[in-house]
């Protein structure tokens, strides 16, 4: 079961990419992130009664559940930017370098073993990002010229969410006691007061008619609080490695949609490396 929830998570985080990079097109990054989080909160306030319940024994944890929010706070404003300015397929299989950073992780700090088939896995997954890469700024490349600050910011928002994948699994352990409801309550409460802070610090103003009429917003809270409500019950049972390879099936959804919506070019190029990776994803979970 948990690998037909990792991938469901994966096939939404794929539709969520495309969309963010539409509603960023209506909106300005900060103006998006802020209604899209605050939206997502409202969609989980039917588990308020049970996320008050952490106060019965788990109070201790919060304060980490705040580290996992403030962490996804900056991975988003760093993602955000990067879609915004970047070609949303080359940006679908760049992000695929948090397979690496989270096996990695999950090996050092959950003590998960890598096997053969997992690290044969992540090289095959490597390849792919590196025939990308290599590819990006040549004619035979598909003439995107790509500029190095939004690499940077991928990879950044690729440590940040692999660090707050971490924590996921270590808050889905058994013996915390941590519900998914309490853990999708919290740690999006913390983030709508971080972006707040963020817009008052900062002076930003922002249109709450946004709401409405960047209706794509909507869209991505739905698909947002669906997607990790998947992840977190996953987490129950699968381990990180695996789940972090099945999660990349999201690529397939970007550069799909950066054809078909954005028009982007060198398709075929993209989905040679992402099949180079769906590879490396199958050897990796055994398949």
């Amino acid at each position: 079961m948990w690998i037909a929830l990792a991938a469901a998570y994966g096939l939404l985080k794929g539709v969520r990419d495309v969309m963010k990079k539409v509603a960023l097109k209506k909106s300005g990054t900060i103006e998006v992130l802020f209604f899209y989080t605050f939206l997502s909160f409202v969609f989980v306030l039917p588990w308020t009664g049970e996320a008050m319940d952490i106060f019965n024994g788990g109070t201790h944890y919060l304060a980490l559940i705040a580290v996992k929010s403030l962490i996804i706070y900056i991975a988003w404003i760093c993602s955000f930017k990067a879609i915004e300015n970047l070609p949303i397929g080359f940006y679908g299989l760049m992000d695929m370098s948090r397979v690496v950073i989270t096996s990695v992780m999950s090996v050092t700090v959950l003590g998960e073993m890598m096997t053969a088939g997992k690290a044969i896995g992540m090289v095959l997954v490597l390849d792919g990002l590196v025939m990308l890469n290599v590819a990006k700024n040549s004619p035979q490349g598909g003439g995107e010229v790509i500029k190095a600050k939004y690499i940077i910011l991928v990879l950044i928002s690729c440590c940040m969410n692999s660090c707050s994948e971490i924590l996921d699994k270590w808050f889905m352990r058994p013996e915390t006691g941590i519900t998914t409801g309490q853990l999708q309550f919290w740690y999006l409460f913390f983030m709508v007061i971080f972006y707040l802070l963020h817009i008052v610090v900062k002076r930003i103003h922002i249109d709450i008619r946004s709401i409405y009429k960047n209706y794509w917003i909507i869209i991505l809270a739905v698909l947002f609080v669906a997607g990790d409500k998947c992840l977190f019950i996953a987490n129950r049972t699968g381990s990180v490695i695996p789940m972090t390879l099945i999660k990349q099936c999201a690529v397939i959804i970007t550069i799909l949609g950066g054809r078909l919506i954005f028009k982007e070019k060198n398709t075929l190029f993209k989905i040679l490396c992402a099949i180079v990776v769906i590879c490396g994803i199958m050897v990796g979970v055994g398949i």
